[in-house]
């Protein structure tokens, strides 16, 4: 199969396009299920440390059960109402049994997710480096938006990306090993401590236990040298999104403003052209010929 796709490159990108559309449409259900399940396991260990009664009335909710239903009249959508993009435009957007408007955001999500798929094919070729990059690209999407709804980062995606990103380079896939198990160290370690410091000056929590393992878990993919790369631009990123978002929408600055999307996209631009950007960031101080 390696051999086809080396020899047919049409082919992998015909693939890999198909394949980010699908994997885009189960993000969809991750996105929307995972934090759900995590709340109703919160509840669950609440009542058993309280040792009272867990709620009767607590719905069974698994990445895979029950069925993908329209929110509105609960119908079940059938698998020709489930493919990727074609359904939402087929269906003009709306519910087919109540005709009720449907976000764009899931066509959106497969459509980003098919794209950059296809875009690292292209970029990578039919390779290890390939299938470590689509995975972690999967990974930064659902984090991003799960991140952007409930400021929220799972351990169930942030840590076992931490692990794989060791595991990976053990043969020195993206960076030497060495280079990932400092780079998840100093990742956890930068944000750990400007989390305390913030905390001492102020008495307030700057941000959550899961940005420190996604910079962990970028670190452990793409090295110790990326990372003030990654913290430069998230942190410019951020900075801006937030003074808009107090000035068009009159958020105060007590408004949090979850700081997991801004990594997220700084570290996925660090695995595309980090060796480049830091190459420019470099030549421009003048600390490289």
């Amino acid at each position: 199969m390696l051999d086809v796709f080396t020899q047919h490159p049409w082919w992998l990108a015909t693939c890999l396009l198909v394949l980010g559309l699908v994997v885009g449409s189960f993000l969809n259900v991750v996105i929307y299920r995972l934090p759900l399940m995590m709340q109703a396991q919160w509840r669950r260990d609440c009542c058993e440390l309280l040792e009272q009664p867990a709620p009767a009335d607590e719905p069974s909710l698994s990445l895979a059960a029950p069925n993908s239903h329209c929110p509105a009249c609960k119908a079940s959508i059938r698998p020709w109402q489930n493919i990727p993009v074609f359904s939402y435009l087929t269906l003009g957007g709306k519910c087919a049994n109540c005709r009720v408007r449907i976000s764009p955001r899931y066509p959106v999500v497969e459509l980003l997710t098919g794209l950059l798929t296809l875009w690292l094919g292209l970029h990578y070729g039919a390779s290890l480096q390939l299938l470590g990059a689509v995975l972690l690209t999967w990974a930064l999407i659902a984090l991003t938006l799960i991140d952007y709804d409930t400021q929220l980062l799972p351990d169930d995606i942030t840590l076992p990306l931490l692990w794989l990103g060791l595991a990976l380079n053990i043969s020195g896939t993206f960076v030497p090993l060495a280079d990932a198990v400092l780079g998840a160290i100093a990742g956890y370690g930068i944000l750990w401590s400007v989390y305390w410091l913030f905390k001492l000056l102020t008495g307030k929590e700057g941000m959550g236990y899961g940005d420190f393992k996604l910079l962990a878990a970028l670190g452990a993919w793409l090295g110790w040298q990326v990372l003030p790369l990654i913290i430069l631009l998230s942190s410019l990123v951020g900075a801006v999104v937030g003074i808009a978002l107090m000035l068009i929408k009159r958020r105060g600055r007590e408004v949090p403003i979850p700081f997991g999307p801004y990594l997220a996209a700084a570290g996925w631009l660090g695995l595309v052209w980090g060796e480049q950007i830091l190459a420019a960031w470099l030549g421009t101080a003048g600390l490289q010929p």
